[in-house]
């Protein structure tokens, strides 16, 4: 009986051995299946084609589409084959990726399997998926592939960040603006590093503050702020009970809207109302749906939502309301479910009107507009009438370049009164390239946290770059959120570097935090102490936003398991590649060792500086992956490495006759003895920690007068 087990699954969430982007390394054992090449299986390529046809798409090693089903007719292998069935799996989830890998170990039958993902829950779910479609393959078995694909979509649907966060995820990314979701299953977003960083939660950031949400939230408070800056608002007020409400009615004069004072997604809003019956009995109904009542003039025309971010109008959406068409045999229950709801079966239920079909969730306010034009759920509408269902906006269209100048200083207006920094502008007006005051046009409403998905997914018209103009507010023009971050790995003396080299950097009162095997220091502040999870102590120390530099240790072992904490460094160090960890993840090698340590010089920015021991020939070899500066360190002033980089003008740190020079071309200055260096407490007087930690000092932009100082003390 065919076998294939899973045996140990590593998500590597930073740059990693294999990328520099989260994948997952999954050890198999192929078992029985070892020696099993695809084309020697009958009716295994058939059944793998049929069940997944796009793979054709993969084009593997051969280059070219339909390379993966070469591959595939040659022969070849299970592990092979499984990284390219998850990647499937994974792209029918929604999740367009395509890198993998399938590599042997040193252990017989036991492969590393290598693939990217956007999500861990759902690649894990992927993975799993694609052994039991495997399995079934080999074994001539029928396998459901629909109801797969379909429990996979639900994983990634219920997992994903909201569209609104991922439009703002997607500019920061494309600005090269660093990332991290806060806690799973909630949009919280961190963008940016430490004292650099801000936050998103939705379409809300750090600074919409408590009061602006209350006003925004409190209909009857932002009519009155928005009336006292001069913004065109329908006259209302607040009301306590039904003869209230008809008295205000009367007051202002009818048509009227009755609607919760704290009203959100239309929800119990009754609008156009004339008849004293009507305003009584809809009292109760918005009663209902909020903490008071608000009774405010109608106003008519065609409801539209302004995007304003920062001190820009950004895009503009005008709605129309819900609308099934009879076709004399279905009543409009069935009507709704088959033309309204079919549309959003894709789509978050949060952010669909009609996510709800069963009658008993359906507004009261959808059943009194049913009433008032005659029908009834259960109504069979004549072929080709129409009936409107709800009045307020499910299909929107962009107007962006249609609104009038005015109306958009007023909407900015709105939502600087409020405070909000991004803000949902609603208004009614019959033409939106008109002033409102030409046309009795008004702003009913102001939303904090606006959905996006209007003005990224419109009916008709242009998609809106609101991500983008989002993270420009955030991130003015030459800021990408980063703080100088510096990286250290080495088989010997990580330690004692990152402690002086902590030193070095807070001579001048900087905030520099560290995540070390000593621990975990936030300035002054020892949070932690001996923190032995890397990753997560690198990302607390980016996370804390008084952190102004940070300084991480990263071990070979914790880059084979975890990957790096960071996504790219200012300076990364490498100080030796010894062979104290191997055999951990199946590295056996001192290359596989030195690939591993090498991945803080894959990450150095252009901008940064990769810091390398000239005197270890397997370090000095990595200056060639530096996308950035190449600094050396050496205790040989003859070292061929750093006399060719003297000689191309590089810099480099050299110890000569016991002193510590600094030499840049044919420059040298000397820093100080070696002897007197004071060391941190617990740390031995070896060369090659305080040189690196000299030449990252100076790498990250420390004076020497400084670096003298900081030795010193």
């Amino acid at each position: 009986m065919p076998d294939l087990q899973i045996c140990e699954i590593n998500l590597l969430r930073g740059p990693n051995v294999w990328a520099n982007y989260p994948v997952l390394e999954a050890w198999v054992d192929l078992g029985t299946l070892n020696d099993a090449s695809s084309d020697e299986q009958p009716g295994f390529n058939e059944r793998l084609k049929s069940w997944l046809p796009g793979l054709i798409e993969h084009r593997c090693s051969v280059g070219e589409r339909s390379g993966f089903f070469q591959r595939l007719d040659r022969g070849t292998y299970p592990a092979h084959i499984l990284e390219h069935v998850t990647l499937e799996l994974q792209t029918l989830a929604g999740h367009h990726l395509g890198f993998g890998k399938a590599r042997a170990t040193p252990v017989p039958g036991i492969y590393k399997v290598v693939v990217r993902y956007l999500d861990e829950v759902l690649v894990v779910a992927c993975l799993r998926g694609a052994r039991e479609l495997l399995l079934a393959a080999y074994c001539g078995e029928p396998f459901d592939v629909a109801a797969e694909v379909a429990r996979l979509r639900a994983i990634a649907l219920r997992s994903a960040l909201g569209p609104s966060t991922m439009a703002i995820v997607n500019a920061a990314r494309d600005r090269g603006i660093p990332w991290r979701r806060i806690r799973e299953g909630i949009s919280l977003v961190q963008l940016g590093h430490g004292a650099q960083q801000r936050r998103v939660w939705t379409a809300e950031t750090d600074r919409s503050g408590a009061i602006s949400e209350y006003i925004a939230h409190d209909k009857d408070l932002t009519r009155m702020l928005l009336r006292q800056a001069g913004v065109p608002v329908p006259l209302g007020r607040k009301v306590d009970n039904p003869d209230d409400a008809w008295d205000a009615a009367e007051s202002i004069d009818t048509p009227v809207v009755v609607k919760p004072l704290d009203a959100n997604h239309g929800r119990g809003v009754f609008i156009d109302l004339v008849s004293e019956t009507q305003v009584r009995n809809s009292f109760g109904y918005a009663l209902e749906e909020g903490d008071g009542v608000v009774v405010e003039k109608f106003v008519p025309g065609t409801d539209h939502r302004l995007l304003v971010v920062g001190s820009q109008m950004i895009a503009a959406s005008k709605g129309y309301p819900a609308v099934v068409i009879g076709d004399g045999n279905h009543s409009i229950r069935k009507l709704v479910i088959s033309q309204l709801h079919t549309s959003v079966q894709t789509g978050r239920p949060d952010e669909c009107p009609w996510s709800k079909i069963d009658a008993a969730d359906w507004e009261t306010s959808v059943l009194l507009d049913l009433e008032d034009q005659g029908y009834s759920l259960d109504s069979v509408p004549r072929h080709g009438e129409r009936v409107m269902v709800a009045r307020f906006a499910t299909w929107c269209i962009d107007v962006t370049d249609e609104v009038h100048p005015s109306i958009r200083a007023h909407a900015v207006t709105a939502a600087s009164v409020a405070g909000l920094d991004i803000c949902g502008v609603d208004v009614v007006c019959r033409d939106i390239s008109v002033p409102l005051e030409q046309q009795e046009g008004a702003i009913v409403e102001l939303n904090a946290s606006p959905n996006l998905l209007m003005f990224l997914q419109p009916a008709m018209g242009a998609v809106r770059p609101v991500g983008e103009a989002i993270i420009d507010m955030l991130f003015p023009a030459g800021r990408d959120g980063r703080i100088p971050t510096l990286g250290v790995t080495g088989t010997l003396g990580k330690t004692t570097t990152i402690r002086l080299l902590t030193r070095l950097l807070q001579v001048d009162g900087t905030c520099v935090s560290v995540a070390s095997s000593d621990g975990i220091r936030i300035g002054q502040r020892v949070c932690e102490v001996g923190g032995s999870d890397r990753l997560a102590g690198a990302h607390g120390i980016l996370l804390h936003p008084w952190t102004q530099v940070a300084i991480c240790e990263a071990g070979a072992e914790h880059i084979l398991s975890d990957g790096l904490g960071f996504d790219r460094v200012s300076v990364g160090v490498v100080l030796n590649v010894g062979s104290t960890h191997l055999g951990h993840a199946h590295i056996e090698t001192i290359d596989e060792m030195s690939a591993a340590k090498r991945c803080i010089v894959d990450v150095v920015l252009p901008t940064g500086t990769a810091v390398l021991n000239a005197d270890d020939p397997l370090v000095a070899a990595m200056a060639d992956k530096s996308k950035g500066a190449v600094m050396f360190f050496t205790r040989d002033s003859n070292n061929p490495v750093a006399v060719a980089q003297r000689a191309a003008g590089g810099r480099v740190v050299v110890l000569q006759d016991g002193v510590i020079y600094l030499t840049e071309g044919a420059d040298e200055r000397a820093l100080c003895p070696l002897a007197e260096v004071a060391m941190p407490a617990g740390g031995e007087r070896h060369a090659v920690p305080i040189l690196a930690a000299v030449a990252a000092a100076w790498a990250h932009g420390v004076s020497e007068a400084r670096i003298a100082e900081g030795l010193a003390r």
